[in-house]
This record gives C-alpha cells, sequence and structure tokens, in this order.
C-alpha cells in the first residue's frame, strides 16, 4: 500500500499482485550486526546491566499486575482491543484515506512514505522549508526504526530528545534497549556520570537523586522547548473519523512539543490508524496499565489539523509503510501489526529480562521484536541474516501472550516464524535432523529401538541425574542448560512390567476408593 509524496496527483494502489517489499537491507534500526545468541553471549556477561533489568522489570510487573487486577472486566478490555485493532487492519485502506481526507479537511498536509529513506528525505525537506536547523522530538519508535536522528544529522539539522530516557541515551551515545524505557539498562549513577559529561553548565555537585537528575534535564531542555521552531512526533493512534492524532506519556515533554512550535511533523506508522474516536475507551485503559502500571497517563495530547492562534500553525502527517504492508500480507504475522507498544510483553520476558534489548539489533527488542522485525525488515535478506536469529530468542513459555493488552499470540508467532526460516534454509543440519527424527517415530519398531539405545546416555549422567555436557552436534544444546538423564525405562517398557501392572492395580484400588468415600460423605 503506498501514494505518491505529491498529495491529489496520485492512486492508491491495493491488492498488488507481487508481494509487498520489506525493509531493504541496511536502512534503518531493523537489523542488528550479529545474530541474537553472540550478541546475548556477550550482553549476559554484564552482571550490572542483569542488576538493573531485574529490579526494572520486577518493579513493572508488579504495578501492573496490581491495577489490571482491579478491573474486573479486564479480559473483555482485552478482548475489545484485539477485535479493534483486527478490525482496523482488515479495512486499513479506508481508513487511511478516511484519515487522509479529515486531517487536510483541518488544515494539515499528509505525505505517504513508502519507505524508511523516503520518509527521512520529507521530514528533512519540510524542517529545511521551515527554516530552521534544528529540530525537538517527542519519543517516538518510528523515527528511531528509520533512523532519522541520524538523518538529520547527516543534512546539518539537529535533533533534540525531549523523553527523559531517550536524552539519556542520546546524551551517552548509546542505542535504545526497551519500547517503553529507552535507558532501563542505566542505573541513576550511570545517569548522573552521563550529565555531569554531556550537558553543559550542570552543577558539578550534582548528585544521583532521581528528583535532582529529573530537574537538571528539565533546565537543560527548557531552552530547546522556548526556542525550536518545528518539532517531530510519533503519534500512538491516528482516528480516520476525525484525522485526530494522539500521543500519551508521562513527562509532559511532549505537551511541550506538540504545541509550542511553529511547524509540527508527526511521523505515523500506517497501523497506528483506529476508526473512532471512541475507540480510544479502550486503547487508553488498556495501555497505561499494561505500560507504566498506571490506571492513566499523565498526559495524553490530542490534536486535529491546525487550529488558528492556537499551536502549531504548519501540520504535516507522514504515514509510514517501511515493510507493514508486507507484514499485513501475511496471514499468520499480520497480528504483530496490532502491537499498540506497550512494552507488557518485555516486562515479563524471562530472555529479555537477562539480556536486554540490545542483543535483539532492532529498534523493536524483546518478544514482540523477535517477530515484528522480521515481518517489516525480512531474514533472509542475506547469507546469515542477524533476523533470521529472532524467532529463536524465546522460551516459547507464553507469559507475553498472557500479558498481551490486544491478545497477541506471540509463541504462536515465533514458531511460524521459526518454520518459515527452516523452509527457506534448504537442506540445514536442523531440517535433516527433523526428517530423520520424523522417519524414527513413524516406525514403531524404529522408535522402541531408538529408546532402548537412549538408554546408554545414563552413563554421562552425573550424582545429581543431569548430563551437563553432550557429545557433539548436541554441545550446542548442553552449553547453556543441563540435560536430564534418560531413564531406566520407556514407559512401555514400564506398562508391561510385573511394577507397572503393580502400580496400575493400585491406582484403582485408590480411585475407587476415593468414589465410595465421596458418596459415603454425600450419603450422610
Amino acid at each position: 500500500m503506498s501514494r505518491p509524496e505529491s498529495r491529489g496527483t496520485g492512486s492508491t494502489f491495493l491488492g498488488m499482485p507481487a508481494r509487498p517489499p520489506r525493509v531493504p537491507y541496511g536502512d534503518g534500526n531493523l537489523r542488528g550486526e550479529e545474530a541474537f545468541p553472540r550478541a546475548a553471549a556477550g550482553e549476559l556477561r554484564n552482571e550490572q546491566l542483569r542488576r538493573n533489568l531485574g529490579r526494572a522489570t520486577g518493579t513493572i510487573r508488579g504495578k501492573r499486575l496490581a491495577v489490571t487486577g482491579e478491573l474486573p472486566d479486564w479480559e473483555e478490555l482485552r478482548d475489545a482491543g484485539a477485535a479493534l485493532k483486527t478490525d482496523a487492519l482488515d479495512r486499513l485502506p479506508e481508513l487511511l484515506e478516511e484519515l487522509e481526507r479529515k486531517v487536510t479537511e483541518r488544515g494539515g498536509t499528509v505525505h505517504w512514505a513508502r519507505d524508511g529513506a523516503e520518509a527521512n528525505a520529507i521530514v528533512t525537506r519540510l524542517v529545511k522549508a521551515a527554516g530552521s536547523d534544528e529540530v525537538i522530538k517527542v519519543k517516538s519508535m518510528a523515527t528511531q526504526e528509520i533512523g532519522l536522528n541520524e538523518h538529520l544529522e547527516d543534512a546539518g539539522i539537529t535533533p533534540w530528545e525531549t523523553d527523559l530516557a531517550e536524552l539519556i541515551v542520546q546524551l551517552g551515545h548509546d542505542r535504545p534497549s526497551h519500547i517503553l524505557v529507552p535507558a532501563i539498562h542505566r542505573n541513576r549513577d550511570e545517569i548522573r556520570e552521563i550529565f555531569l559529561k554531556e550537558i553543559p553548565g550542570v552543577d558539578p555537585s550534582l548528585d544521583s537523586v532521581p528528583a535532582h537528575l529529573a530537574a537538571a534535564a528539565r533546565a537543560y531542555l527548557r531552552e530547546k522547548f522556548m526556542t525550536t521552531r518545528v518539532a517531530v512526533s510519533g503519534a500512538n493512534f491516528g482516528i480516520a473519523e476525525t484525522g485526530t492524532l494522539g500521543v500519551v506519556e508521562s513527562e509532559g515533554n511532549g505537551r511541550m512539543c506538540l504545541t509550542l512550535p511553529e511547524t509540527l511533523i508527526t511521523v505515523m506508522g500506517i497501523e497506528k490508524v483506529l476508526p473512532r474516536h471512541q475507540d480510544l475507551e479502550v486503547f487508553l485503559q488498556l495501555l497505561p496499565r499494561s505500560s507504566t502500571g498506571e490506571r492513566m497517563n499523565p498526559y495524553t495530547s490530542l490534536w486535529t489539523g491546525v487550529t488558528e492562534g492556537d499551536g502549531p500553525q504548519d501540520f504535516h502527517l507522514v504515514l509510514l509503510d517501511n515493510g507493514r504492508t508486507a507484514a499485513l500480507a501475511d496471514a499468520v504475522g499480520r497480528q504483530a501489526l496490532n502491537c499498540i507498544r506497550c512494552s507488557a510483553c518485555l516486562n515479563v520476558c524471562p530472555v529479555y529480562e537477562r539480556v536486554g534489548g540490545h542483543a535483539y539489533g532492532s529498534t523493536y527488542p524483546g518478544p514482540i521484536g523477535a517477530v515484528l522485525t522480521p515481518q517489516l525488515a525480512g531474514m533472509h535478506a542475506a547469507a546469515d541474516d542477524p533476523n533470521s536469529s529472532l524467532p529463536y530468542a524465546s522460551t516459547l513459555c507464553g507469559a507475553c501472550y498472557d500479558a498481551c493488552p490486544v491478545k497477541i499470540d506471540i509463541p504462536s508467532l515465533l514458531v511460524e516464524l521459526r518454520h518459515q526460516k527452516t523452509e527457506e534454509s534448504g537442506r540445514s543440519a536442523e531440517r535433516l535432523a527433523m526428517r530423520a527424527a520424523a522417519a524414527v517415530m513413524g516406525r514403531p519398531r524404529l522408535w522402541t529401538a531408538a529408546q532402548r539405545t537412549a538408554r546408554l546416555g545414563r552413563a554421562l549422567a552425573g550424582r545429581d541425574g543431569t548430563i551437563g555436557r553432550l557429545p557433539a552436534p548436541f554441545s550446542g544444546w548442553s552449553d547453556t542448560r543441563d540435560t536430564p538423564a534418560p531413564p531406566k525405562h520407556t514407559f512401555r517398557d514400564w506398562f508391561a512390567s510385573d511394577e507397572g501392572a503393580a502400580a496400575l492395580r493400585d491406582a484403582a484400588r485408590e480411585g475407587e476408593r476415593r468414589r465410595t468415600s465421596g458418596d459415603d460423605q454425600e450419603d450422610q
């Protein structure tokens, strides 16, 4: 789904016979430099990182459970959110055109960007047309995804992040590691050192008290808010019915960016559109409880086009595809586009909690990133594509599905992506092993012989009954986990033995005794 940049002169191409393109290899921030296992191994050695993540995610999990438990209709809200997002994706072309029409009617300008390169070029042109060489930014996953900051800097335009966590990341010359809390991998002492080094004129006696750190950032940003003429934002939601855009945040920096500058440029992924203003009733309950463990967001900003004498007088909306149409074309994987960027799945994921976000190599880390990133950018764009390892960055424990406010079945998507990876790989060791296993399991005699042969593995077990090191080619499995020793007998052997028969008789007698006892109690 795409439209030329100029409004009113092109047409929208829907139902294209060719598969929609994914993000080109090397564009933006949707692919790491190395596969997840290697990146994760390095992060696991960072004990401070694990402590920071453990404290932060544990705190957020506790708050989320408390506030979601207050609502008797929480599950019904989740069902409603999932249904609304699915309906919006099913009607995405018409909703986007309605959104464009409503924004235009209210004095805004809509631009369609097929990919990150087009979006970056549009934003850069608009900033220069406004006569500015700097912009203030509201926290935006979409602009991080396309590498907008780097592109602006190359064009001689300075971007200023105003979200506190994003500011910490920017000043620390770092990368975000969490969808909601980009600097979650930093503790207050590390933040203090960054501020002392990077903020001009900061008090050298600055301590690590959070309120004092926030005050230092506020003083630093105040001048930027008052003097910068152009702001760039993302959007949590776009309402087709009214042309309204919405941003929810916790600090108030977004409100400053959205009201003070003369020009406002919003970059929004096309999947963020909702049909009606009334739909916000559901999502403004789901999002804060799932993300920050709050009953409502401290700041919810909604704006519609341009209002004379109030707020920015020049508003531009950039609708970003960047692989989203390719994801939409996948009958199974399209549900990843339902994501409302709450980060609940990251906060409950045992893998993310131990390795952090940088190991995923993408703007979108954690369980949702492991399914969304391959959908947007692909997994097979080059040999040994780092994205091909992301579907395996999970234990498939299902905690992410339980936490997701719009019920995205992330474990099933991970399994589907693993299947796609195996099918694409051709004659790989994994595929040959699975075929061999299927051949053995499909022949009872071979399966029985294999089970009995496996008993020899008991010789490798230690006193605790586990095998700490398997021989090649299975050594990769035992590098990070112990393996239970094979049992002395297979179930079939046990079932046919005198011991098995005696156990079954004892179980039958116990069952009869409980039934009789229950009947006696009812008679009394």
